[in-house]
């Protein structure tokens, strides 16, 4: 409770420290206030002008075209041209367009200029949507709306002419490179068709050297094996044929490999055979009907047999065609088209083995015509695979081109437009005049309250004591008691007067700002 109560005391002691040295607030006072006031009275009102877009970046063509035109993000196309809006080149387009530099006639002041619109342009963006908010402040709300059309303006051609010149661009450079690389592939299928047509004679039409060789080989190999079968059934025939001569009820079929003879009765011994098979399923050995078929066969076979002791028993003395069979004459006429075969193949055979000398013979010179071929053709495949990619890109970016001219990515929807202000926006007088004010005052009492610390005035004996630890024992009052209080009530007089005229002052420019913002009001 005493700690509060010498808080309390010491609180007051600083307050009546400041009220003796009140001359210092009226000082400040007078010299910040009225000199303050003036000022914000004389300040030029300030109009605003501001423009509010929405940038749509939604399109119907990008689902579409989606992964047949190259495609931009128009999001980040929108946020990088937000960016930079407001650079110098931008503000420099700004300032001529809208007249501004007509106005200064110096490098620095041209240079203010640019700083200032830099300054004073805003462009911000309202929550998550594509809103943008363009405003500028000015003497001039002509000048205000202007600045802000112009800032407008250059947003949205400067994103739509961003994105044709980048197209443009992209179009030269391909184009550019297109011819190149053709150019390029030209030259590679001139160098790779000389050097197909001074080695035609090794490079093979289709695989390797060694495959073309490989493959030669194995046909010559293929070749010889077709002879020796060919020799071979010659052989058997000539063999057949020295054996006996044929007669009438022969003939020759010409087998796989060697002929077979057979006889009249080949076919009816075959179909007996199929007949006791069928009796056999119905009716056992003892049936008639089986028993006669079993003799009808056995007879057949002894016949068979028996034409073919004679076949065999018959010679030709001296081998001359007309004493032939004709089972003879064929079997000589199968042996004449099997050696005519083995003759052509022959012919076969010899060819394979000179084609198979003359590769044997180059092989020396192919691995460096090969590596030289695969060299070749490596740059000629690479060339081409860049011509054709980039004649896709080329293909890619117009048809890009196109949808950007049939369906612009960024569409620019005018919410507000710019208008001219009609009412000023600035400066904020009342809040001005109320913060000269407080400053004025404020920076008396604190130069009061500083005075009274340094020089200070004692008011109380515990003051005294406290200052030179010596204990107050009584105190005395001044003879002149009364001519004192008269000088303190003029003192209290001069600043409750000094005070209240810059009160009353503050209440008129206060007043006065109130009505001319009703009037200016009430006519529009």
């Amino acid at each position: 409770m005493q700690e509060l109560q010498q808080t309390i005391e010491m609180v007051l002691d600083y307050i009546r420290g400041i009220w003796l040295k009140k001359r210092y607030i009226m000082l400040c006072s007078w010299l910040i206030c009225p000199i303050g006031f003036g000022y914000v009275a004389m300040m030029p009102d300030v109009y605003k002008s501001e423009a509010v877009v929405f940038v749509d970046t939604r399109s119907m063509l990008q689902p579409l075209l989606s992964g047949l035109a190259i495609q931009t993000n128009p999001q980040q196309e929108i946020a990088m041209m937000a960016q930079t809006l407001l650079s110098r080149s931008n503000i420099e387009i700004i300032a001529r367009e809208s007249d501004l530099d007509i106005t200064v006639n110096t490098a620095d002041g041209y240079a203010k200029l640019i700083n200032a619109l830099s300054d004073n342009i805003k462009l911000d963006r309202t929550g998550r949507n594509n809103i943008y908010n363009i405003s500028y402040s000015n003497k001039s709300p002509e000048l205000a709306k202007r600045v802000v059309q112009e800032t407008l303006d250059l947003f949205v051609e400067g994103s739509l002419g961003n994105n044709r010149r980048d197209t443009d661009t992209a179009s030269r450079f391909l184009d550019e490179q297109i011819s190149e690389y053709e150019t390029r592939l030209i030259e590679a299928e001139q160098r790779l068709a000389d050097f197909q047509r001074r080695y035609n004679d090794i490079l093979p039409v289709s695989g390797s050297f060694y495959s073309t060789l490989q493959g030669a080989t194995g046909n010559l190999e293929s070749t010889q094996l077709q002879i020796r079968e060919l020799q071979q059934q010659v052989t058997s025939l000539k063999s057949q044929m020295s054996s006996g001569r044929a007669t009438d009820g022969f003939d020759v079929r010409q087998g796989d490999n060697t002929p077979v003879i057979t006889t009249r009765y080949d076919d009816r011994i075959k179909s007996l055979e199929e007949k006791i098979d069928q009796l056999k399923l119905r009716f056992t050995d003892k049936h008639p009907d089986v028993i006669e078929a079993k003799n009808l066969l056995a007879s057949l076979e002894k016949s068979r047999q028996d034409e073919l002791k004679a076949y065999f028993s018959e010679t030709s003395e001296d081998g001359d065609d007309t004493n032939l069979s004709p089972l003879a004459t064929e079997l000589k006429l199968e042996v004449s088209r099997l050696e005519g075969q083995i003759a052509s193949l022959r012919v076969r055979e010899s060819d394979y083995e000179a084609k198979i000398q003359e590769l044997r013979n180059k092989i020396d010179l192919v691995p460096q015509i090969e590596a030289e071929s695969t060299a070749l053709n490596r740059d000629y495949g690479i060339t081409k695979q860049k011509y054709e990619e980039l004649l896709r890109r080329k293909e890619a970016a117009e048809l890009s081109r196109r949808a950007d001219v049939s369906s612009e990515e960024l569409q620019f929807r005018i919410i507000e437009p710019p208008l001219v202000p009609d009412t000023p926006t600035g400066p904020k007088r009342l809040v001005y005049y109320t913060g000269i004010l407080v400053l004025g005052f404020g920076m008396g009492i604190a130069l009061a309250f500083a005075i009274s610390q340094i020089r200070p005035v004692l008011v109380r004996g515990r003051q005294l004591t406290s200052l030179t630890s010596f204990p107050v024992l009584g105190a005395v009052t001044h003879l002149n008691l009364k001519q004192i209080q008269r000088r303190n009530r003029m003192r209290v007089f001069l600043f409750i007067l000094s005070s209240g005229a810059i009160v009353t002052m503050y209440a008129i420019l206060l007043a006065a700002e109130v009505a001319h913002v009703n009037l200016v009001e009430r006519f529009l």
